[in-house]
This record gives structure tokens, sequence and C-alpha cells, in this order.
């Protein structure tokens, strides 16, 4: 029973990591592509593979950007076309760089400057995602934020602005839309494009993701079943060489110290029994059994 157990155990560390390793590749799989694991889906799993690898190659195409989006945009509501006033001038600046990781926070700051002779009210400020070939697709749009700031003439005002990209968008590039809405003393509504381009979301790079962690699983179990097997063969043998000790009897009781006994006690004795003598007992041991 006892032998039986570390083999037990051996069979049971090599089949985990093998175990393991299937059940990520399939989880891994199943991930990026869901819509394979339905039955519907099993006959046009090549006619989607096709679409997705033309979707890739449109979207690492240079994007087509309208001449006019920088300067016109329509109102959805009205559908008259809003343009930027002439005597407004903005300014962008990217707080935290020009990069955009996914999933983490995009901050920026927007400056406003009133170059004319009446009063802009800015209402609103906001930013989206739009597909690059056709920037009046949204991919992802973000809340605006309410302002509703007054800049007076020859006055300038600055704004600052927040977003994070989702993380399914990562490693893809999208045009980034920054509009700010105002209005002058006379109600006339304008909107100005801060920022109207195509830039690339990036994949942050973590410390620790899944696959790492799974490495380093996997890296374990090989050493601790490395460490195992090493250790059934030292022990094997080191059984081997262990020699067997043989218990042997006393060579005689010639060497048996009887001294320690009283001498009034060796009397007794010998008159009590004289065969029962130590010291006959130790003569008759060294010669013939009688």
């Amino acid at each position: 029973m006892f032998q039986i157990g570390p083999k037990i155990l051996l069979l049971l560390l090599l089949a985990f990591p093998c175990t393991l390793i299937g059940f990520t590749g399939r989880v891994s799989a199943e991930s990026e592509h869901p819509e394979d694991s339905s039955p519907d889906s099993a006959g046009a799993a090549d006619d989607d593979d096709d679409e997705e690898e033309e979707d890739e190659e449109a979207l690492l195409e240079e994007p087509h950007v309208p001449e006019d989006s920088e300067d016109e945009a329509q109102d959805d509501s009205t559908g008259v076309a809003v343009t930027s006033h002439p005597d407004a001038e903005t300014t962008i600046l990217f707080v935290t760089g020009e990069e955009f990781p996914a999933n983490e926070i995009v901050k920026f700051l927007v400056g406003f400057t009133n170059m004319g002779s009446q009063d802009f009210t800015i209402h609103s400020l906001e930013a989206s995602f739009r597909y690059p070939q056709d920037f009046q697709f949204y991919i992802q749009n973000f809340t605006a934020l309410p302002l509703s700031t007054l800049v007076q003439p020859q006055r300038q005002a600055s704004f600052e602005y927040s977003f994070i990209p989702a993380q399914p968008m990562a490693g893809r590039p999208f045009g980034l839309v920054i509009q700010l809405h105002y209005q002058d003393s006379e109600g006339n509504v304008f909107q100005t494009a801060v920022f109207n381009q195509t830039v690339t979301i990036t994949e942050l790079e973590e410390g620790l993701d899944g696959e790492t962690i799974f490495m380093y699983i996997f890296l374990s179990g090989l050493v601790v079943l490395f460490g195992f097997g090493l250790y059934q063969v030292l022990e094997a043998r080191t059984r081997k060489r262990v020699p067997v000790k043989v218990e042997t009897g006393t060579g005689g009781l010639n060497d048996v110290d009887i001294s320690w006994i009283p001498q009034e006690t060796l009397n007794v004795m010998n008159k009590a029994s004289p065969k029962a003598s130590p010291r006959k007992r130790t003569k008759r041991a060294a010669g013939t059994d009688q």
C-alpha cells in the first residue's frame, strides 16, 4: 500500500499540467471565437473568418476624413449644419500624453479664446470614438461635460475632460473627435471640432496577466514533479546500499562481570544451589555442556 501511493502521486503530477494546458487552450479558443461554439454557426465559420480579415485590412488603411469635418457639423435634432465661429480659437493639450492606452484614463485640457467683441457661452464638451472609414459611425460615445461658462471678449477659458477607452478596442485605430459646443450673445449655436484625428488604442502592458500566471503555475508543477522524481530515485538507491543488520547473541559467559555482586550474596547462592552459582555457570559455559 505504501509503495503504490508514491506512484499514484507521480501519475497525478504528470496528468495535472497536461489537463491544465488542454483546459486553458479550450477556454482561450472559445473566448476568441464565441460564435463558433453554437451549432448554427458551424457551417459559416469560413465566411466569418473572411469577413474579419477584410475588416482588419480596412481598419489598417488610411481613413478618409471629410474636408469639412473640422469646420462644419450637422445637428441631429434640427438637421442644420453647425459651424465654428471665426472669432473663437481653441487649443488642446493631452495631460496624459499622446498615447491612448485601453482601460486607462485619458485626460486633456481644452483652451478657448474669445477674439471677438461679443460674449460666448460655452455649453458642453464631448468626445467620441468613430469608425476610421466613416466618421459618422460611432464606436464609443462618452458623456458630454456640461460647462455653462461665459467667456467675455478678449478673454480665455480652459476646461478639463477625461475618458477611458474600452478594453476590446486595444490594438486598433479609431477616429477621435472632441467637440466644443457654444453660442454667442445673439443666441446662434456654434460647434468646433477641437480634435479630429485617427489614433491607435494601445494595450497596456500589465505586470501579471493570465498567460504569465499560467506559465508560472506550469513551471512550478514541473519543478515539483522533477523534485519528486529525484527523491524517488535517491530513496531507491539508498535502500539498496544500506546493509542488513543481523543480531547475534553474546560470545560467552566468560565476559560477564559479577564483581558487583556482594560476596555474601554469592555465598548464599552457592549454599542454596551450587549449580546455580554464577561462577560455576561461567565455568560450565566455557567447557562442554553436561
